[in-house]
């Protein structure tokens, strides 16, 4: 099989797989909201031909054609009535009020420490 050949099988490959209902599902119903997955997609090919030869030995040639495909769901498209908005899959739960609340168990514990150990005042 020649790279011409070989090209079009994989774009047709890849369009196949890289939909959002084959890595996370079909838009869905949930009570009064309706939902549509999102996902991200990166594609990548590369090919390569070369051909020599040694005068004491036979001549080569060869065609070599690779590609990869990464799927990542990122989220939901979710509607109700005339409202739309975005749900993110992955939240960044290193800033804001998020943050605090993600440290308060620690801070608490280290509090609690420190007033256990502390001398007693009569």
């Amino acid at each position: 099989m020649n790279l011409e050949e070989m090209l079009p099988k994989m774009t047709e490959f890849f369009k196949n797989e890289a939909k959002t209902d084959t890595v996370i599902g079909t838009p869905f119903q949930l009570g009064e909201f309706h939902c549509v997955p999102v996902i991200r997609v990166g594609l990548g090919f590369g090919s390569g031909m070369g051909e020599g030869g040694d005068p004491k030995a036979a001549h080569g040639e060869g065609v070599g054609l690779a590609g990869g495909i990464g799927v990542e769901p990122i989220g939901f498209l979710v509607t109700r009535q005339d409202a739309i908005m975005f749900l993110p899959v992955k939240s960044n739960m290193s800033t804001g009020i998020n943050a605090a609340f993600e440290k308060l168990p620690n801070l608490l514990e280290k509090y609690m420490d420190l007033k256990k150990n502390e001398p007693a005042h009569n």
